[in-house]
């Protein structure tokens, strides 16, 4: 997304100027450097706990609904 400095705004493509300038202060914006990809976002670790402590939940309370069958 292009950003204005002066305004310090974020700009949509669509809403520039032909010449890519900010439509508010006509400032030319500038892009931000494209990367071949995107950078990872790593799960944080209480997310697998909390699949964990839910795994063994379900398994333990599956346990006692077989057991109560029998």
């Amino acid at each position: 997304m292009p950003w204005c400095e002066p305004c310090e705004r974020f700009w949509n493509p669509g809403t520039l100027t032909e010449a890519g300038e900010c439509p508010t202060c006509g400032n030319p914006v500038d892009a931000p450097p494209e990367t071949d990809a995107p950078p990872r976002q790593r799960v944080p670790w209480h997310f697998w706990v909390a699949i964990t402590a839910a795994g063994i939940y379900l398994a333990w309370r599956a346990i006692q609904g077989i057991g109560s069958l029998f």
